[in-house]
Parts: C-alpha cells; structure tokens; sequence
C-alpha cells in the first residue's frame, strides 16, 4: 500500500494539473482511428444485411431496385454526407418474379427446381406442353429444327456431360497465386475477333424471333452450374424488345434428366407457371453519389465505387451487396472520424452493371470523355464488348479532376490487395499506400489488369481507376449470380478489413501531394497481326 501510494504522489508532483482544468489527449494517428471505427463501431454487416434479407435481389430498374435506391440515399444523408443525389440514364423495363413453378407432368410428376429468365414475359396461367431437345447457340443451328417445334417448349441448351469438380469450392488465395497475377499481358486488336463477338452478341434476339416464328410456345434453358444452383440471366430488357415467349432455368440435374427421358422414350410434358411482371413507369436507371467535401476545390476528387445491382435467384450478396456495402461503410468510417481532405471523396453505387455497366459508362460519358457513338443501336453485349473500339477518345472537362478511383466487385473475400491496370507509375505509390494493412493480408500490387467490372471502362481512357483484389472464398464456385448468393455467404470479418482498406485508400488519394499518375489517353491501335489469315470455322 505504501509503494502504491509513493507512486501516486510522485505522479501528481510529477504533473501538475491546474485545478478545475481538463487535458485533451494529442490526436491518434489517421490510420489508428480508421482501425478503431472500421473494428469498434463497424456497421458493414448491418448494412449488407437491410440489403439482402430485407430489399433482396436488385435487378436494374425492378420494384426492389426502387426500394434499394431510396433507402441508400437516405443512408447516405445519415451519415452527413453532402450532395447525395442519384443520377438517371436510359436503360429499359423494370421485370420481378411474383411467382414461378416448373413441373414435369408425364411420364411420372416431379416440380423440377427451375427459375424465369430475366425480362421473359409471364405465361398467364398455367403452359402446359410437351418439349423437345433442340440445342442451339448459333444461328447456323436454326436449319435443323425448322419446322418440328411448334407446340413445344423447346430445351435449347446441349445438355453435355457432368464435369467432376476438379478443385476446392472454398479458397483463399496463396502469395504463390497472388504473384501469377503479377504480370504483363500485352494488348490485341483484332477487327476479325471483335466483327464475330458482335455477331455471336445478337443470338439472343435471334433465338427468340426464331422460336416464335416455329410456333414453339415456350423454352429452357440448362444451368450452367450442378448442385441445382440457377441464375436466370437474360438481357433483353429494352422497352419495345423485351423476349416473345416465356423462358425458364432448369437445375442441371432437372434439364439432364428430361433430355435422357426424351431420348429414350415419349418427350415428357412440362407445366410452366411464370408470374412475372413488367414495370414501365421509369424506363431510366440511376446511379447513387456522395460527396465528403474536400478543403481545396481546385484538388479535384477521388472515388469509390460498386454495382448495386443484382440478378434475382438469390439476394445478390456477395454479388454486390458486399462491395456495396463496404463503399457505404467506408464512407461512414470518414464521415464519423471528422477527416477535412484535401480532394472531395465521392462515392458511387452503380446501376445496371450486371448487363453492361451501363451505370459506370454513363458516368464517364457525362463527366469524363466521350466516344463516338455506335453506328447502329447496341444490345447489352455488344455495349459491353464495343466500348474500347470507338475512336477517338475525346475527355471532358471533368477529365482531370478525377485523381484516383477505387472498385470493389468480386465478393465478400478480404482485400489482398490491388491491380494496378498496367500503370508502372502508379505501382510504388499504391504499394506504400497499402503497406500499413500488410498485418492484415493487404499489401500486394499487381501489375497487370483486370476486367468485367466498373473500374473497366476508366482506365481504358488513362485515368488511375482501379479493382481490388479479393480472396474469392465460393464466389465462383457457387455464388456468383445464382440462388445461393445470401447473406450467410458473407464473411464479417473479411467485409470489416475491407471497408477499412478502402478508407484509408481513398483519405491518401484525397490528400496527396499529387494526383495518382495516369496512362496516356488511347488512340487508334493498329492491327495486331496484320499476316492473320481468317479461320472459316470461326463463329
């Protein structure tokens, strides 16, 4: 007792303290702070979860997507952010599924695990009728079966045969895997390639005017995973183009078994019951921003950003409520430290990604740079494969206020780190930037690109917008657009780190003594391999 009180004593001569007054202890350190919010107070599951088990799916311009939106924005004013606004473009019809069943009638009863395929219209009551095997995924294929398909539901995928799986469904990535991303892969320009990927792009349409034109009065197709996963994709959501007849998913293990029972006997009937519906009141789509306002109104901004939009056979978790909701919650971490950076800090949910990342395109095409437009109107596909071969790229205004973007888009895995879109400049800089979060298993910066999501269509115009790279758990083995894709997919943990990453990425763009380096603006290429001789067999 006497030490202890010696000790005492010792600490008030030792610092005197005035009375009455009151000390404020020195300010934490930024990425201390980031780390005390991302962990203490973390709100990115709560967050993920209002998306997921209560809005649900969130297809492109659907009642749910609707809901979806209001909800952010008022999240976004929640947490004290400025300018939160959403931002419409064009993009089609809403469609949702009310409700749906698929049976196989003859030769025995069975409800077969099936799902409609997004923007097919309903049946209207109850289709019943037998099917045929008729698999088609080209137009040449249409020759075959002309003539014998009317009156059917036709099953137009080849049903193959069942693969072993041949690795882990669940993996975390290696330094060993990480480092094979750490490459150079140099860029190609083939006309010839990109003339037939347009034309493989309007099969869709083809299909569909085709099976209508035979008569046939409905049709499947087999999904492209085992283990009764569905996905239900379909991208003829413009208004005036939307599919002639009704159109289902079946499991696998469902498709295979009618296809070997029409081989080999009297084709089974199916009952197709697909209460769905459309939704013309706003043909636009939008895109949520926020801004935390930056001191300097000349810096210009850095952004983050993620696809909020689903597909609808599960609640679009890790495809891309994670990455939504990490965006939001790296937003509330800065909004809740009282941080004063240099740059404004906007941050973007993107509309419509899911079917060509229409959301992210109109963004660069309203305050970015500009393309000449397509000689003729595009589908989704050849939206998505024709955005790199318009020339020239002419930038906007708001070309070079733009310093830094960040994506996030390949599921609830933890960050690992981040590509750096073949920008060498910008490699040291992203590396230094990462290097605190190496304790938690972010630290790497690959050289290389990487592609298919909304980071894409920035840096093929030179501006330093970049993907992270995420552990990807089951995201492509199971998840990944299908039925399974729920909240218990999700990895909190993982979700956390991520969020703070991210924070802290964007407060060093937002007050860097400079912008991040840029490539240069695209031209032009010329012809790869100009000594090509054109394969007769390509399609």
């Amino acid at each position: 007792m006497r030490l202890i009180h010696l000790l005492a004593t010792a600490a008030l001569v030792a610092t005197p303290i005035a009375a009455g007054a009151q000390t404020t202890p020195p300010p934490a350190p930024e990425f201390a702070r980031v780390v005390d919010e991302g962990t203490n107070r973390s709100q990115v599951m709560v967050l993920a979860q209002h998306m997921t088990d209560v809005i649900g799916p969130r297809l492109t311009n659907s009642p749910q997507m609707r809901t979806a939106e209001a909800w952010a924005l008022a999240k976004f004013r929640d947490f004290g952010l400025s300018n939160v606004r959403k931002e419409g473009f064009d993009f089609g019809r809403g469609w949702s599924i009310n409700a749906s069943s698929v049976r196989m009638v003859t030769p025995r009863p069975i409800q077969l695990t099936a799902i409609p395929i997004a923007w097919t219209p309903p049946t209207n009551g109850t289709l019943s009728a037998p099917i045929i095997v008729a698999p088609m995924s080209k137009s040449r294929h249409f020759a075959a079966w002309r003539g014998k398909l009317a009156g059917k539901i036709v099953l137009v995928t080849a049903p193959g045969k069942v693969e072993d799986a041949t690795e882990p469904g669940f993996k975390r990535l290696t330094g060993e895997d990480i480092a094979k991303l750490d490459s150079y892969r140099e860029p190609s320009y083939d006309p010839a390639a990109q003339a037939r990927r347009n034309a493989a792009a309007t099969f869709e349409e083809e299909l569909d005017a085709f099976l209508k034109a035979e008569g046939a009065v409905g049709f499947a197709t087999m999904s492209y995973r085992d283990n009764k996963l569905l996905h239900g994709e379909g991208y003829m959501h413009k208004a005036g183009a939307s599919p002639s007849l009704p159109g289902v998913q079946i499991a696998a293990e469902d498709y295979r078994r009618l296809a070997r029972l029409a081989t080999m006997g009297p084709a089974p009937t199916l009952e197709i019951m697909s209460d769905v519906a459309y939704d013309d009141s706003d043909t636009q789509a939008y895109n949520i921003l926020a801004d935390l306002p930056g001191t300097d109104p000349r810096a210009g901004y850095v952004m983050a950003g993620a696809h909020y939009d689903s597909w609808v056979a599960g609640d679009g978790a890790t495809d891309n409520a994670a990455g939504s909701a990490m965006i939001m919650e790296a937003a509330r971490i800065l909004k809740a430290m009282g941080v004063r950076p240099k740059r404004t800090i906007r941050f973007a949910l993107w509309n419509g990604e899911e079917q060509a990342l229409y959301g992210s395109i109109n963004y660069i095409e309203r305050y970015l740079a500009r393309r000449p437009a397509p000689a003729t109107p595009e589908n989704s596909t050849q939206n998505y494969y024709n955005q790199t071969t318009r020339y020239p790229v002419t930038p906007l205004p708001g070309y070079r206020d733009l310093a830094a973007y960040f994506n996030i888009d390949n599921g609830s895995g933890k960050l690992r780190g981040i590509h750096a879109e073949n920008n060498a400049a910008a490699v040291p800089i992203l590396r230094e930037w990462l290097s605190p979060f190496a304790p938690m298993g972010s630290g790497s910066v690959v050289f290389g690109r990487t592609a298919g999501t909304d980071h894409q269509f920035m840096a093929a115009i030179g501006l330093p917008a970049f993907q992270f790279i995420q552990d990807p758990l089951d995201y492509s083995s199971i998840t990944h657009h299908s039925g399974a894709d729920t909240f218990d997919h999700l990895k909190a943990a993982d979700m956390r780190q991520g969020a703070m990453v991210l924070a802290w990425m964007l407060l060093q763009a937002a007050n860097a003594d400079t912008p991040l380096p840029r490539n240069p603006i695209p031209n032009q290429p010329v012809v790869t391999d100009p000594f090509a001789t054109p394969d007769p067999n390509a399609e």
